[in-house]
């Protein structure tokens, strides 16, 4: 049976952060991401996220357990680090609204949660804000990568089939350990965005 997905915005959110912290825990120690995550210091950075009044998260259930979530917030909200790029660049943080994390359990791929979980947080995004565009960020790595898979596929095909278009002019900095390091690595992660309206960039 295909999970079930429902959206949840504000202080909604909170009884589904714990299901979260582990699906983040869970889903981004693969790669691309080979996060070696730590349950308090999520806890910490899904709060932040509570507190967002126009934030927001699609949960997909499996019955009543959470089997993937999906977040977003303005831009204009979000941390520091993720605004910067677009200050940097002479953008107004006020036009794009932030998408997070997509977190999914391997079992539940390819049955369209993925298409669900953008068109959910596209349609917050022109419900609670008057942004222009929905922007993401991913991480960039190296095709010789040692701990790259075998046959590992970008998802770059399907978020242009989605609408977004890569900015590797953008980018921001986040750290954190990796499955192979003792400390926490710094990743550069680059923006792709979409437009929500009709309306030019910068």
């Amino acid at each position: 049976m295909t999970p079930r997905i429902e959206f949840f915005a504000g202080a909604a959110m909170r009884p589904y952060l714990p299901a979260l912290a582990r699906l983040r825990i869970a889903v981004f120690r693969d790669w691309p991401y080979l996060y070696d995550g730590v349950l308090d210091e999520e806890r910490v950075y899904l709060s932040e996220l509570a507190q967002c009044p126009r934030g927001g998260m699609a949960v997909a259930f499996d019955g009543e357990e959470p089997v993937g979530c999906s977040t977003c917030l303005p831009l204009a909200e979000a941390e520091q680090g993720i605004r910067a790029p677009f200050l940097a660049a002479g953008l107004d943080p006020a036009r794009y609204f932030y998408f997070g994390e997509s977190v999914l359990l391997p079992r539940y791929r390819g049955q369209g949660i993925g298409v669900a979980f953008f068109t959910a947080r596209e349609a917050h995004a022109r419900d609670t804000s008057d942004a222009d565009f929905a922007c993401f960020c991913a991480v960039e790595r190296p095709a010789d990568h040692p701990l790259r898979p075998p046959g590992a596929v970008p998802l770059d095909a399907f978020w242009r089939r989605r609408g977004y278009t890569h900015h590797p002019e953008l980018a921001c900095t986040m750290r954190w350990k990796q499955v192979d390091s003792a400390d926490k690595v710094a990743h550069r992660l680059s923006f792709w965005i979409k437009p929500l309206r009709a309306a030019p960039q910068g």
